[in-house]
């Protein structure tokens, strides 16, 4: 597969899909040009019309450097840092204080901006309201970038007065932001004076009632709530809580030993005990025992059980046992009274802790109202003590020398030169505006035009292939030469008819269209007459019965032609006429009669119809318009071929669909051969250039250079001959041809 016609193998189709959007695009910039350039004149002169009548302003311009209010030498917090805060929205607030009336209204009856105004709109008051409405339109605020500087802008015909009206609002800002500073300082230390006079007597009934408290419940200051108070009763509770922990460990360990002595019998007892818990006694008569034992063994190897001496070992060894016994019921009995002993002394921690905490409790609740007043005067004071700090920084802070937060930097000047309107600006605005609205209104105009207007508008609502475009203003060929620019159009439709066409007996055709003036009868004169130029005997017939018009184009009569044959009253000989190119014959319509109808679906018309194909190699019916009239459906059905004219930008789409139906319906699908696309101006439609265009501009350069244009394409009768030009010879070289 060719990877250059394959867009998903990176091929070349894709460009060529965004090169057409572009084309068509443009194509109705040129077609609607004259919209676009009435809408932008339009607009252009309307705004500078506008512009001209509207009022020069001058400007003036006054500089401010802006800082919030800070003493210079600045003050101190209990760190010793100096107080440094940004505020993003310092300069946001300013501005809108510029614009407030507190500011505007005071400049106006600085400058008496009121009167001004009357004057000038010859009216005989004009309030402070109103004037404040006129002159905040006419102010600029903004901040020199990367700078703590705001410039104020203002506008009047008056450059002088522009420039008062500047000076006027920073002076009164300036003097506005001293007021309010003043105002300030005075209320805060008024408010800060008598608070801390208010909490100065709060400190002294607060102090009384503490003392009185202190004396009625005889509490003194190391009370339950005392730090050292505290500190003992915790270190008490501590103590006794990890005595008592100990000694529930010692209880636990000494119940577990307890447990597994009860659970163990025999010599598994003793061997626990002795390992467990052992005793000089217990080990020294289990060695005892050992020695017995091992005496026993020996001597049973050489005297036998009832010999007294081994008599006298087992009475030995049985009270050893007996002794051990006892000594293991002593060692329960002590590890007993030992676990009682842990536990009683374990339970007397615990009394000791709830007896300490319950005394500290009502301790402490007999001490509470004292403290409670304690802690209330203690916050006091650190109020009055606060108090007593910022009442006494704000004292220094109005003492310290301020320079001004509002320094005017730049006054304000007259203008040089008038800065509104910028009608440069304006008309350049008006101009991309006008442009703008036609190319809207242009493609909008576009958008609901539903007629064809390209190829592709054809092929996709038609489904039918275009056979042919042909170009505006094209008159008959047989009067503009049968080389003009204008006969390759209908060269290239022939070639497409015959290629078309499913067999080669197929030779007698039709040409129809939706509506009426779509240029179908000029189209098949024409291409009759291309197809005579090539050698084909073809016959012309007017067989529109309703507008008969192709006599008109031959200049000959219309009283014999095709009713009469159709009606008996003249031969085929008699009707049909000779042109001036040889093989080219032609029928008129003859007197049109009281129906048509009847007479082109009669078995006569048939009959002629036959008569014609055995005559003529080509036989070409013109017919009237499909839509609406019954006899181009009749003549469709008759026919061997139908190509349906459409024209360009005319009709609507669905009229054209319509149409077409009606051939197919009635002449079967191949029938219609396919559309020709009428009347396209070239000269503003760039996208049929390569349809037409191209043998238009070449014919007319081999005209200018003087040199005989050649005969046509390829299979021309008679290369080289010069046309006939019919309109320089007389109507009678127009003859019956039998």
């Amino acid at each position: 597969m060719d990877a250059s016609k394959n867009p998903a193998l990176g091929g070349g189709n894709a460009p060529a899909e965004a090169r057409q959007h572009f084309l068509d695009y443009w194509r109705i910039i040129r077609l609607r040009k004259a919209i676009i350039l009435t809408v932008f004149f339009l607009i252009v002169a309307t705004v500078s019309v506008v512009t001209n009548f509207l009022p020069s302003l001058y400007m003036s311009t006054v500089g401010m450097k802006v800082e919030k209010d800070t003493p210079d030498v600045a003050p101190f917090t209990a760190f010793g840092l100096p107080q440094q805060q940004f505020d993003p929205y310092f300069f946001n607030t300013e501005f809108e204080v510029l614009k407030s009336h507190r500011i505007l209204d005071a400049v106006i009856l600085r400058t008496s901006l009121d009167k001004v105004y009357a004057k000038r709109l010859k009216l005989p008051e004009v309030t402070v309201q109103q004037a404040y409405e006129i002159l905040s339109r006419n102010m600029d605020i903004k901040q020199k970038r990367n700078a703590a500087i705001i410039e104020i802008s203002a506008y009047d015909q008056d450059k002088e007065l522009a420039r008062d009206i500047a000076n006027a609002i920073a002076e009164v800002y300036k003097s506005a932001r001293g007021e309010t500073r003043t105002k300030r300082f005075d209320s805060g230390l008024t408010t800060l004076s008598n608070k801390l006079t208010d909490l100065e007597f709060q400190v002294k009934v607060a102090q009384t009632n503490v003392d009185d408290l202190r004396k009625a419940g005889k509490v003194s200051d190391l009370g339950p709530e005392s730090p050292q108070y505290i500190t003992l009763f915790t270190q008490t509770i501590s103590r006794l809580e990890a005595a008592r922990t100990q000694l529930r460990g010692e209880v636990a360990a000494l119940e577990q030993t307890f447990e597994k002595v009860r659970s163990r019998k025999g010599d598994d007892l003793r061997h626990f005990l002795a390992a467990s818990n052992p005793t000089q006694e217990l080990t020294a008569l289990l060695g005892n025992l050992n020695q017995a034992k091992q005496k026993k063994v020996s001597l049973l190897t050489t005297l036998g059980d009832k010999h007294p001496e081994v008599q006298r070992v087992e009475k030995l060894i049985s009270e050893i046992n007996d002794q051990i016994e006892k000594e293991v019921e002593g060692i329960r009995a002590s590890m007993e009274a030992r676990l009682d002993a842990s536990k009683r002394a374990a339970d007397d921690l615990q009394k000791q802790i709830e007896e300490a905490t319950e005394k500290s409790t009502q301790e402490l609740a007999a001490s509470a109202p004292y403290s409670r007043a304690k802690r209330d005067l203690e916050t006091l004071l650190r109020q009055k003590e606060a108090m007593q700090m910022e009442l006494n920084q704000q004292v220094v802070n109005s003492q310290l020398v301020r320079d001004a937060s509002v320094d005017i930097i730049d006054r304000a000047l007259p203008g040089m030169r008038p800065v509104r309107p910028n009608k440069p600006l304006f008309i350049a605005i008006g101009a991309l505006a006008g442009l703008l609205l036609g190319f809207l209104l242009a493609f909008f105009i576009e958008y609901l035009d539903t007629s064809v207007k390209t190829i592709d508008d054809v092929e996709q609502a038609l489904g039918a292939p275009v056979l042919g475009v042909i170009p505006q203003n094209v008159a008959p060929l047989i009067k503009e030469g049968l080389d003009s620019a204008h006969a390759e159009a209908y060269r290239v439709l022939r070639t497409n008819i015959l290629f078309s066409r499913k067999d080669p007996d197929q030779r007698t055709m039709t040409v129809v269209s939706g509506g009426a003036g779509e240029g179908k009868s000029t189209t098949i004169f024409n291409l009759a007459t291309i197809f005579a130029q090539q050698g084909s005997r073809v016959l012309v017939v007017d067989s529109d019965l309703r507008r008969p018009s192709l006599h008109k184009i031959l200049g000959v009569a219309n009283t014999v032609g095709l009713t009469n044959y159709l009606l008996r009253q003249k031969s085929f000989e008699e009707v049909v006429q000779t042109t001036p190119l040889e093989n080219l014959h032609f029928m008129p319509s003859g007197r049109l009669p009281s129906s048509s109808v009847g007479i082109l679906s009669s078995p006569q018309m048939k009959e002629f119809i036959e008569e014609s194909r055995r005559r003529y190699d080509y036989v070409f019916f013109d017919s009237p318009p499909i839509m609406g009239v019954s006899d181009a459906s009749i003549l469709a059905s008759e026919m061997d071929m139908a190509v349906l004219v459409v024209q360009y930008r005319k009709y609507p789409q669905q009229m054209t669909i319509r149409a077409k139906q009606m051939v197919e319906k009635i002449g079967g699908p191949n029938c219609l051969l396919g559309v020709v696309l009428n009347n396209i101006n070239i000269s503003q439609d760039s996208y049929y250039y390569y349809y037409s265009g191209y043998y238009y501009d070449y014919y007319n350069k081999e005209g200018e250079e003087g040199a005989v244009p050649p005969s046509g394409g390829s299979g021309d009768a008679k290369v080289g001959t010069p046309a006939p030009d019919a309109s320089s010879k007389p109507e009678s070289a127009i003859k019956p041809k039998y």
